[in-house]
């Protein structure tokens, strides 16, 4: 009996443990936790990350005479027409920042949407993404992972191959083409995306625009498929107002990077350069005003100080090209001001704040690329329109970064009177305009440059430059992708060139 009574009792045992274990893992799940996450959100981490980093301020910017430092070791590059390597060096950060996060997100997204028939038009977003961000990347490096780009946590694919620039090119035509017809207002159109909020209008707009961009940029290398594909573009329907904007929305949470690095470690280190302001005062443009800021009197980065400002257009200074921080005291004291840090500068209380807005693909840029295709007989339209209406849009888009950064339609009406479309002079002066339309887009400026030639600049005099041209044509492979995938490096620097500031990309024909 006793026998008996201790088998019941560990049969009961064993019955309560077995019921014990029936919802276990239910029990070891926390009811509130994401199990999956809405790609959406994915992509907008995509649209965030595609803010330009601050090396646009070591190298396009100061390539294209806007922006400039006299400052050598982490701030050297175009100021002294040097490259900058380095594991992490200024040459790296595009590179880094958009394959790690931009490009990677974007894929993601891709793989997660392209069988999902209710995400359609996700899908397409990101393709047009996509195609912009591969754009930015190929134009400053050349050959670049294109295909295989991403796949490293997808695939496993650590060591991808490089694509040629000419058939990246042919295949943003071919991604533009689709995604940008694909889009259906009739489907689910993805209102928590934060680049349009799920305006298919507009993405379809943003698509043809940048199809337009695209088509311009083969204008010497194929004029015959830039012709076809501008044609495509200006038929599928491209921007009509600044609403239309392809713009980052830094806030306090998503700073905007070149406005972090002038508000903090460099604020008192970059200056505007001597051939832009000069332009723009010999112009009498409005927008010196909205982007110029001078600390008068200042003798140290201490001194720059609200008391000190001072946005007059007429004192506006610029900084000369050709000088270090070892001469360049000599020089401000010849100009008659109390130090270098008394020469005009980005106003980082307004254009160069930390909640600045990025601008990608802009009305004002498209109405003059459309110039353009009109001056060679591309499009329909009269290009003096186009050119006036990208001018006007450029002034009015400075209002965007601050109240006070707009300027009036008077101020814009009277500068349009002084300064005439001239067509003798057509393409010369669109893409001047360009390049101050395409202010603080350092890849877009430096890209523009290149291709059109325009504004004719005089290179920079500085002694110790390491290229052998007048301008820098690329930047260089970074050291880190070097070390980490360097058959596939070497591979396209056999095909392409040499890997360094001289050698051009595919469409940067002379």
């Amino acid at each position: 009996m006793k026998k008996i009574t201790s088998l019941l009792i560990l049969a009961a045992l064993f019955v309560g443990i077995s019921s014990c274990d029936k919802g276990f893992d239910e029990l070891n799940v926390n009811p509130t936790a994401v199990t999956s996450l809405n790609p959406v959100f994915t992509f907008n981490n995509a649209i965030i990350s595609t803010a330009f980093p601050a090396s646009s301020l070591i190298f396009e910017h100061p390539i294209v005479q806007q922006m400039y430092s006299p400052n050598s070791g982490v701030l050297a590059g175009g100021n002294f027409n040097v490259d900058n390597r380095g594991s992490a060096g200024p040459n790296a950060a595009l590179w880094q920042g958009y394959f790690r996060n931009n490009i990677r997100y974007l894929v993601d997204v891709l793989n997660q949407t392209k069988n999902d028939a209710n995400r359609s038009n996700l899908y397409n977003m990101v393709r047009i993404w996509k195609a912009y961000s591969f754009m930015v990347l190929t134009d400053s490096y050349g050959d670049i992972p294109y295909t295989e780009a991403g796949l490293g946590y997808i695939g496993g694919n650590t060591a991808p191959k490089y694509d040629t620039q000419e058939s990246i090119y042919n295949d943003l035509i071919k991604e533009l083409t689709e995604a940008s017809a694909a889009l259906d207002a009739a489907k689910p159109t993805e209102a928590g995306e934060v680049a349009y909020g799920g305006n298919i209008p507009r993405w379809k707009r943003f698509g043809y625009s940048l199809m337009l961009r695209v088509g311009m940029r083969l204008s010497k290398v194929n004029p015959t498929l830039a012709q076809s594909t501008v044609q495509k573009a200006v038929a599928g329907g491209v921007f009509q107002s600044n609403a239309d904007n392809a713009v980052v929305r830094n806030d306090a949470n998503y700073q905007n990077p070149v406005g972090v690095t002038l508000n903090s470690t460099e604020a008192a280190n970059y200056y505007l350069t001597g051939y832009f302001v000069d332009y723009l005062k010999a112009t009498a443009d409005p927008r010196l005003a909205s982007i110029a800021v001078r600390y008068v009197g200042a003798k140290s980065g201490p001194e720059q100080v609200a008391a000190r400002i001072d946005r007059t257009p007429s004192i506006q200074i610029g900084m000369p090209l050709g000088y270090d921080n070892g001469s360049i005291p000599a020089r401000a004291a010849a100009d008659k001001l109390a130090s270098f840090y008394d020469y005009s500068q980005l106003d980082r209380t307004r254009m160069g704040k930390l909640t600045a807005p990025t601008y990608l693909v802009t009305y004002a840029q498209t109405q003059l690329l459309l110039a353009e295709a009109a001056v060679r007989g591309w499009t329909t339209g009269n290009a003096a329109d186009y050119y006036n209406a990208g001018v006007r849009a450029h002034m009015q888009q400075l209002g965007d970064y601050d109240a006070t950064s707009l300027v009036s339609d008077a101020n814009i009406a009277t500068y349009l009177t002084a300064n005439p479309y001239v067509a003798t002079k057509g393409l010369e002066l669109i893409n001047t305009q360009y390049w101050v339309a395409s202010f603080l887009n350092g890849p877009e400026v430096f890209a523009n440059f290149r291709r059109s030639g325009f504004p004719k600049l005089t290179p920079n005099p500085y002694p110790g430059k390491e290229i052998k041209g007048n301008f820098i044509n690329r930047l260089t492979y970074p050291d880190l992708e070097i070390s980490v995938n360097k058959a596939k490096v070497d591979e396209a620097i056999a095909r392409q060139g040499a890997d360094n500031l001289d050698t051009r990309v595919w469409w940067d024909k002379q």
